[in-house]
């Protein structure tokens, strides 16, 4: 390893030569406090920026083992430190000093969910991602395996971009040496360090992600799906914004459904819970229906504080299902929901390159299934009409006989009784799901008011939708994806995303605008790489979907997204996905064959 006078040294060497000499940086220089690696250097200035490191040893950086002694408060610790970094650099980049991306420094920019990132990860000192501790366990070596861990346990690997500075196309050296050795150390100092930083501030998020975790796990125990905590802030500012609304009316628990809960920090907190089974919300347009279930299908995610939605809490597994028309469908059995087409077409092993609104819906809730969901969303507003019902006028015009579609109304009971799956259902015109609701809730100028006994007493003198008291029918549920020897002959594959919305693999489009509890472009970017290592290195025609999921899910868990790149020079722009939106994003891919 080298050097900072090393770097200062080739700095001074390569002042005013033509830009590629800055590739001569590349390497580990020792700054004492910490290591700086310049991992890949960009080609030009008007290129991606260059991609740096910096690994910070953990009785240096001193944070508390009780501050990452889980994954969920390891991943709250890493988006804390990765917030503190962004705003330290924020105020040293000076952009303007050169052409093109010159003096840029970046980090990931953390939204209102807390998401296990790339850009930063805290070392728990145990498990494969470990490095020597393993291979000093592997040898014996106990004494010797236990004080490579107390050096390990708390060190910090950091990444992010740097415009590497230009005059044109000639190298400004004494710019990056600013960059390198005044501005950079003290934002690192400043963030990475426990003995510099907001300790109340941190132990709060600490707290916060403690008390949500304790929730999540009650609610299998109380038999609920979902939790509302009341003064919660759901209104967002805007449909392109994720912060909560100024002046939005804060959530008010009707008495019938509160449920208190003595959390480990907070201490009592009462809210809604939502129970497990079907639950409709109803009520006039512009009252709150959506608004609460957009707040529901976020509640998969931890949120910061101050955004309103901090307790609002879901079930984990919660997929939002709606009608996707022209997406590809390849071998779903959805034949509890559609048969007897009139081509004749093997609904069991369905495929399509062009899906309509029925038969997308369809595939969305079996693929649900099939990811292991056990709670489904859906607002009739963005679900397919012919899917969701059919009214007792249709029945008696066009008989059964005649209509291939078995509704999901006629499902929705049997779906929760057999498959121990729940949903929740908002509704502005159809009564109907009365009927089969356990639970009806009214939103009025954004507050819940329990009317179940009222729906349900209405609906006694309307004829109920006949097939809720059937069995789930039996399902094709292991689907063994044959690998693709197309994509695994191509050396130079190519990855590109487009917001949240899209993403290519080798040329091909994957459509992810519907995924709607995508959240952040670095999921979409994490998927793309995802879809990569599963098609290359995991799919052989034996294993079926669910048991790629489980490994991709085991391999993140142990060694993080970092384990997906096979050299070294890993994207410091990466958010994981939840394991629905990884099978969600392979079902999309158009060359999957089964």
């Amino acid at each position: 390893m080298q050097s900072a006078i090393d770097l200062r040294n080739k700095l001074k060497s390569i002042d005013h030569r033509g830009y590629p000499a800055y590739k001569d940086l590349r390497g580990q220089y020792d700054f004492k406090d910490y290591v700086l690696s310049i991992d890949h250097v960009q080609g030009d200035p008007f290129a991606a920026p260059s991609r740096l490191s910096v690994r910070v040893k953990g009785e240096k950086a001193g944070f508390p083992s009780a501050f990452y002694d889980t994954h969920a408060k390891r991943v709250t610790l890493q988006d804390h430190l990765t917030r503190l970094f962004g705003r330290e650099v924020s105020g040293g980049s000076f952009q303007a000093k050169g052409s093109g991306k010159s003096g840029l420094l970046s980090v990931s920019r953390c939204g209102q969910q807390v998401l296990e990132r790339t850009a930063l990860r805290v070392n728990t000192g145990s498990g494969a991602g470990s490095g020597a501790t393993v291979g000093n366990a592997a040898r014996g070596n106990s004494e010797q395996g236990s004080a490579v861990q107390s050096s390990t346990a708390g060190g910090i690997t950091l990444r992010f971009e740097a415009g590497f500075p230009a005059n044109g196309r000639t190298i400004n050296a004494r710019e990056l040496e600013k960059m390198l050795f005044d501005i950079l150390p003290e934002c690192v100092r400043r963030s990475l360090y426990y003995a510099r930083i907001d300790k109340i501030k941190l132990k709060q998020a600490i707290c916060l992600c403690e008390d949500q975790e304790f929730i999540r796990k009650k609610l299998p125990e109380l038999s609920l799906c979902a939790f509302v905590a009341d003064g919660s802030v759901l209104p967002r500012e805007s449909g392109v914004s994720e912060k909560p609304m100024k002046g939005a009316v804060p959530f008010k628990t009707p008495d019938s459904l509160k449920v208190t809960l003595d959390l480990p920090n907070k201490g009592m907190v009462s809210g809604m819970g939502i129970p497990k089974g079907v639950t409709l919300f109803v009520g006039g347009g512009y009252h709150g229906k959506s608004t609460i279930l957009q707040a529901l299908q976020n509640g998969v995610y931890n949120h910061i504080a101050g955004d309103g939605r901090e307790l609002v809490i879901t079930d984990k597994t919660a997929v939002k299902l709606r009608a996707e028309d022209g997406r590809s469908i390849v071998n779903v059995d959805i034949s509890p929901f559609i048969r007897n087409l009139p081509s004749k077409r093997d609904t069991a092993h369905f495929s399509t390159e062009d899906a309509s609104g029925s038969t997308s819906q369809a595939a969305n809730l079996m693929e649900g299934v099939e990811a292991g969901s056990s709670l489904f969303l859906i607002d009739e507003d963005t679900s397919a009409t012919n899917f969701m019902i059919r009214d007792q006028l249709m029945q008696e015009v066009i008989s059964a006989g005649e209509e291939p579609i078995t509704p999901f109304i006629c499902r929705v009971t049997s779906l929760c009784r057999d498959l121990d799956i729940s949903s929740i259902i908002v509704a502005g015109s159809s009564g109907s799901y009365f009927h089969v609701a356990d639970t009806v809730i009214q939103m009025k100028e954004y507050i819940p008011y329990d009317i179940t006994k009222r729906a349900k007493e209405a609906a006694k003198g309307y004829p109920a939708m006949s097939g809720d008291e059937d069995r789930f029918p039996a399902y094709l549920d292991k689907r063994c994806p044959q690998p693709d020897m197309g994509l695994r002959k191509d050396d130079r594959i190519k990855i590109k995303t487009m917001g949240t919305s899209e993403l290519m693999l080798s040329r091909e489009n994957v459509e992810l605008r519907y995924l709607e509890q995508l959240k952040d472009q670095e999921q979409t970017a994490a998927l793309a790489w995802i879809l990569k290592f599963a098609e290359l290195k995991m799919m052989d025609g034996r294993k079926n979907l669910k048991q790629i999921s489980e490994l991709l899910e085991k391999q993140m868990d142990r060694d993080g997204l970092e384990s997906l790149f096979e050299r070294g020079d890993i994207s410091s722009s990466l958010a994981r996905p939840r394991k629905q939106e990884i099978l969600a994003c392979i079902n999309r891919y158009r060359r999957l064959r089964f």
